[in-house]
């Protein structure tokens, strides 16, 4: 697999030289001062492909491309919108990148409560808290109709979270939820989220599908013709947030997707921690099912609580099984080499890691530290390497024991 690492531009307080000292080769970046849904300029995207060169390292992947909510709705200027699209993938493509990560989440994308919450270690992880979130929804926010959408029991335990609350944790806690985490595409106050969700009334998941296919249809031929591959990531977390529908969390929602635009450009990102949330999600059965059409890897964990709340995980001690689908999609790329397609080597990339030692108190981006990025790259890194030692089948192109760490 092609280790990357997620860099946020010139402005990221985690230096390309740190990702490199980590063992990356690729870089996974967005032009992130450019995000109102407006067509990337050419000279942009080359001015940060060169700066990554500089490096010594690649940009492999781009993530994301903003996704205006006027394509989800298929309303107001969405076609301006598409246009904008379609241009900035064509100046990605003239760079060299090949692969494009992005999302298809209304008005907001990964959700989280508390972005450091304290772990028995005594680390910081990322959190959501299905509680909070409710208390939020339904006595925050007062989402028109937001009761409909919870058990009375589940109303009852957020209306005592509630009235704990104090006004600090209040304005933490909405800060956390609509205000913008790392690599969110929209920031909102609370009456401006409140109109971006009423926006969406009525349309149900099926109808957000036909947006996506829709959509699909107009840039999938572009992409087919720049050579690019377009990667749709995860919901986060998989299920339904403010009483938004949310259409890629599941098996089946993504064997809708993948079938319903039946190409190979037309493929996912897979990301274990965000389908990994949903304990009904058999992640290793997935990447088999889906392993043809993953184009990047996002190998990260959570760990599931009885409640419906889950906090990110060290890498490989979470609730799912990241040794089967490191071993599923170790099989994926020796069968592409295999069959001589170009793209046998997946990136991948740790995700969320911990805040740990001197990173604490530092500025930074929730979630993407170094310390703990390095620490999960590392674990990722040796559960491969020991994977593709002991079985010879796992191994790629140009395999090496002595690359491996130990002799087959």
């Amino acid at each position: 697999m092609k280790q990357t690492w997620r860099w946020f531009g010139p402005e990221d307080p985690v230096p390309l030289q740190y990702a490199a000292q980590a063992g990356a080769t690729g870089i996974v970046s967005a032009l992130h001062h450019l995000y109102r849904g407006e067509a990337w300029p050419q000279e942009e995207v080359l001015r940060r492909r060169d700066a990554i060169a500089a490096a010594g390292l690649e940009w492999s992947v781009v993530e994301s491309i903003p996704m205006h909510n006027s394509i989800k709705l298929r309303s107001g200027p969405y076609r301006l919108h598409i246009g904008a699209w379609i241009d900035s993938m064509a100046a990605i493509a003239h760079a060299g990148i090949r692969t494009i990560c992005y999302n298809f989440m209304p008005v907001v994308d990964w959700v989280r409560t508390d972005i450091a919450w304290r772990l028995p270690s005594t680390g910081y992880a990322v959190r959501f808290d299905a509680i909070d979130f409710a208390a939020y929804d339904l006595f925050i926010l007062k989402r028109g109709k937001a009761e409909e959408d919870y058990s009375v029991e589940r109303r009852e335990d957020a209306r005592q979270r509630f009235e704990q609350m104090t006004g600090a944790e209040i304005e933490r806690l909405e800060r956390t939820l609509i205000a913008g985490l790392s690599a969110s595409e929209s920031s909102y106050d609370r009456e401006s989220m409140r109109a971006g969700i009423a926006a969406y009334e009525g349309m149900t998941a099926e109808d957000l599908r036909a947006s996506l296919l829709a959509f699909l249809r107009e840039v999938g031929p572009v992409a087919e013709e720049l050579g690019l591959q377009l990667a749709l990531h995860p919901d986060d977390p998989p299920w339904s947030l403010y009483g938004l529908p949310r259409i890629v969390s599941t098996a089946d929602d993504l064997q809708k997707i993948l079938c319903g635009y039946d190409s190979p450009v037309n493929g996912i990102t897979f990301c274990a921690g965000s389908l990994g949330a949903r304990k009904d999600n058999d992640l290793v059965a997935i990447a088999r099912a889906c392993a043809s059409r993953i184009h990047f890897l996002h190998l990260r964990q959570v760990r599931r609580e009885p409640d419906g709340s889950f906090h990110e995980a060290e890498h490989l001690a979470g609730s799912s099984d990241m040794i089967g689908i490191l071993r599923a999609m170790l099989a994926e790329e020796r069968r592409r080499a295999e069959t001589g397609r170009r793209d046998w080597e997946i990136p991948m990339r740790p995700d969320h890691g911990h805040l740990l030692g001197d990173d604490i108190g530092k500025p930074g981006n929730a979630g993407y530290s170094f310390v703990g990025r390095l620490k999960g790259l590392a674990e990722l890194r040796g559960a491969i390497h020991g994977l593709q030692s002991a079985l010879p089948e796992l191994r790629g192109p140009g395999w090496k024991p002595d690359e491996a760490g130990s002799a087959p």
